[in-house]
């Protein structure tokens, strides 16, 4: 029995997400067991990162030239389980970095093409893409709150067989996908540099890459802040699913919202809410409640403002286009922005302390708010059609 396309997507979504919800919150914690220092910690995890610099872009554009999107999918995810392997016998600092660097390269190639398959799928609905991709977000909390307790009761060494069963997820769903149907006439279609260079498009991937910064403390140390306060695994698996809950609600609502607000209100009310999210996780560790409400706020910080901005690519750009300017903005806000975000926490973690720390996260988010809201219009109607 073939399961209809919604289904082996959001399947996707699923085992892709949960993969980060076990590596994300826990292996910063593996790593410090390993006595790797913050700035190493930093260092390494910024590879995943640095290589969405690289590797979506060169994946993006072979998939746009091949027009075999699935084929690059499936490889990646097994040369990423490869490259994953590494760490069952890599503990020093140059064995874990190859290991990261490896598995980075090539895990980090799947998710702009999948994005594009999705829109694709959905055609003329793509305010529907926030219930394909809400399937990722109970795959990270199924992920946060399985691998936290597990952790709790086991240690921290069983969590490299939790994300290598993860990793096999993704590579079996992988074999499911299908095709999509190639363009037909590409070279009809307008070159994608001097669409790039809009003042609008600068401003919002610019926008973009200040708020990927702004949460790089909290990917990289927010489970080392909670631990180091005093609080459990369970608990920070707990912390971490709350968010990922508020995300959910956001993506259910996400065609609502998009049809009550614009496009731009949106993300300029999550950049807002950064701002207040990171100081509260800084300076106010010592108060659950306001623990709480911070992790309530990333269903705006991430769950709106990512929607937000497939949306506007979606809206800006041509559909054969749309692999590499996934890519690009994965490139701009996830890769660069999050690499500047988790190396500058690695110095600052423990020169400066968290609470600073945070700070800096939040003021990334407000010079990321001013760019939106000096420079992203959106495109009139006609603008758009002509695309």
């Amino acid at each position: 029995m073939r399961f209809p396309p919604y289904w082996r997507l959001s399947a996707w979504y699923f085992f892709y997400f949960a993969f980060i919800g076990a590596f994300a919150p826990y292996f910063t914690l593996y790593l410090q067991s390993l006595g790797q220092s913050a700035f190493a910690i930093g260092v390494l995890m910024s590879l995943m990162q640095v290589m969405r610099l690289v590797a979506p872009n060169l994946w993006g554009w072979l998939a746009d030239r091949l027009g075999h999107k699935v084929a690059i999918v499936r490889l990646s995810a097994a040369l990423s389980l490869i490259g994953f392997a590494t760490f069952f016998f890599a503990h020093d600092f140059a064995g874990l970095f190859v290991g990261m660097a490896l598995m980075a390269f090539f895990w980090s190639a799947a998710l702009p093409l999948v994005e594009a398959l999705t829109l694709a799928e959905l055609k003329s609905r793509p305010d529907r893409y926030g219930r394909i991709r809400l399937w990722g977000s109970v795959g990270f909390i199924v992920a946060v709150m399985g691998a936290g307790a597990l952790l709790d009761a086991t240690g921290l060494p069983l969590l490299l067989w939790i994300c290598t069963a993860l990793l096999a997820g993704i590579l079996g769903i992988s074999l499911l996908l299908g095709e999509t149907r190639p363009e037909t006439a590409p070279a009809a279609q307008a070159p994608l540099g001097p669409e790039l260079r809009r003042p609008a498009v600068v401003a919002f991937l610019a926008a973009c890459f200040f708020m990927s910064a702004a949460h790089g403390p909290f990917y990289f140390f927010y489970s080392i802040h909670l631990v180091d306060a005093g609080y459990g695994k369970t608990l920070v698996g707990a912390l971490w699913s709350l968010g990922v809950v508020a995300e959910i609600f956001v993506f259910i609502y996400m065609p609502r919202l998009l049809q009550a607000f614009s496009l731009r209100v949106i993300l300029l009310a999550s950049f807002a809410l950064a701002v207040l999210r990171f100081l509260l996780i800084g300076w106010a560790v010592d108060s659950l409640a306001l623990l709480l409400l911070a992790q309530v706020m990333h269903g705006a910080t991430f769950g709106a403002f990512h929607a937000g901005g497939v949306a506007v690519l979606n809206r800006w750009f041509a559909p054969r286009h749309q692999a590499r300017v996934q890519a690009i903005y994965g490139s701009i806000s996830f890769g660069a922005g999050g690499m500047l975000g988790g190396l500058l926490a690695g110095q600052t973690w423990e020169s400066l302390g968290p609470e600073l720390t945070f700070t800096i996260g939040a003021a990334f988010a407000a010079i990321g708010w001013v760019l939106l809201w000096r420079g992203m219009h959106e495109p009139s109607a006609a603008a758009a059609a002509a695309r």
